[in-house]
């Protein structure tokens, strides 16, 4: 687990996802602070790792990362540490269209594709 401090590549997380379930790799994103924390078996502990730095619980989304895909399917939105009801997300994805984008624009500044 760890939070990232410079660009991981394509090929990093192809590494990454052979190690731990073969075509994905979990990660999380905290939307306030621009990062993003990769290589965890769950997202709940990429989430734990975060608020023990001081991150704020409503800032921290769940995704995954499918390092053999390319556009849309690269990124999927898909964590149960998203379901907010308080937030009216009321599932395991990321049901606004502009925090989707915000996601992916910090994503895009750490993984070099």
């Amino acid at each position: 687990m760890k939070i990232l401090q410079a660009i991981v590549t394509i090929e990093e997380l192809k590494n990454i996802a052979l190690d731990s379930f073969g075509d994905l790799v979990k990660a999380v994103v905290d939307v306030d602070r621009e990062l993003v924390a990769i290589d965890a078996e769950l997202h709940s502990d990429l989430e734990a790792m975060f608020l023990l730095k001081g991150s704020k619980q409503n800032s921290l989304w769940g995704i995954n990362f499918y390092p053999d895909n390319e556009g849309d399917d690269f990124i999927e939105f898909d964590s149960i540490i998203n379901l907010r009801p308080s937030m009216e997300n009321m599932n395991r994805g990321v049901n606004s269209p502009k925090l989707q984008e915000k996601i992916v624009t910090i994503v895009n500044k750490w993984v070099r594709r």
